[in-house]
């Protein structure tokens, strides 16, 4: 069965696009833990990071290196924090969260928006890709 991130991936499922290329996809979370919060993932469905080939692995630290400038020239924030975690989504996947506070990332305090507001971000967002 395929994860929610692959029905993204493919289609199935709308998303708030950020970026993409051959091998890689740039979503905003819609569940975000700031505003901003995006998820890059592989186009490939692999369960663990650490199961990524070594150089999907790199492309994936390099694309998601790329989004992060993007999302600290767009959101004010003293820092875009990483982190890779998870065991809701089979799916190898980065979280980069713009933070002005450590409870950001704590994944606990979350951050409502509504659907205009995601429109906007994401292209604002790419704008400074």
């Amino acid at each position: 069965m395929s994860s929610i991130f692959t029905k993204i991936v493919i289609g199935e499922i709308s998303c708030y696009k950020i970026a993409e290329d051959d091998d890689f996809l740039a979503f905003l979370d819609v569940n975000p833990n700031a505003k901003g919060h995006t998820l890059c993932v592989p186009k490939q469905e692999i369960d663990k990071i650490f199961d990524l080939e070594d150089d999907l692995f790199l492309g994936l630290m390099l694309f998601s290196k790329k989004v992060a400038v993007a999302l600290e020239k767009t959101i004010p924030c003293n820092r875009i924090g990483m982190t890779v975690i998870g065991l809701e989504v089979p799916h190898a996947h980065v979280h980069l969260i713009p933070l002005n506070e450590m409870d950001e990332m704590r994944f606990k305090n979350k951050v409502s928006m509504t659907t205009e507001e995601f429109q906007v971000l994401a292209k604002q967002i790419q704008a400074n890709l």
